[in-house]
């Protein structure tokens, strides 16, 4: 198949679906920080049209996850709601057969929407753990799915932390909580590829 992995730099996911013999290219207006080649630096948007197959897609999630929900209203961050709404519903319309959006739990301005100028992303069809995948730990993640079945679980551990919540604030906070785990991406490659 040739698959899009849209807004990741880590290239785990892109790394699962080559490593099982399938096209696939990572897009991230950051550099790729793997060694495998396949990482287009740039607007995913620009490459939306070019044939996929499937997509699996991350979006940036700071005004679309309850975490963040307070900050509209204190900081007036409304504008950029409806910019992370718009981008995430481009993604979720593109043109491709399968298509799988990741994102944290959503609050509920992003899921319905503000009044007509925004339509929401919708509600998700799965929330996933870590721990479901081989990794003790806690984040619950939610799945769009399109086309593609719901992720089964493939190694359910027991020790189950809250690392990733845990985490210091550093500059580095952000870039490292959004790292897909790597038994996570074992499974999307197995099971979807």
């Amino acid at each position: 198949m040739k698959v899009l992995v849209a807004c990741e730099f880590s290239g785990r996911v892109r790394d699962a679906f080559q490593k099982r013999g399938h096209y696939a290219v990572s897009c991230d207006e950051l550099p790729t920080e793997s060694t495998k080649a396949y990482h287009v630096i740039g607007d995913v948007l620009d490459i939306l049209d070019s044939g996929w197959d499937m997509m699996i897609a991350h979006p940036p999630c700071t005004r679309l996850c309850n975490s963040g929900v307070r900050w509209l209203k204190e900081r007036k961050l409304w504008e950029d709601l409806y910019f992370a709404i718009s981008f995430f519903n481009l993604l979720q319309d593109a043109p491709i057969p399968k298509i799988a959006i990741e994102n944290p739990i959503p609050h509920k301005y992003a899921v319905n929407g503000v009044g007509a100028r925004s339509k929401g992303i919708g509600k998700y069809d799965q929330i996933i753990q870590p721990w479901q995948f081989g990794h003790g730990e806690t984040k619950a993640t939610c799945l769009w799915l399109k086309g593609l079945p719901k992720l089964k679980p493939t190694n359910v551990v027991r020790g189950r932390e809250a690392r990733i919540y845990k985490m210091p604030k550093t500059e580095d906070r952000g870039r490292l909580r959004s790292i897909t785990f790597q038994g996570i991406a074992e499974a999307m490659a197995d099971q979807w590829g």
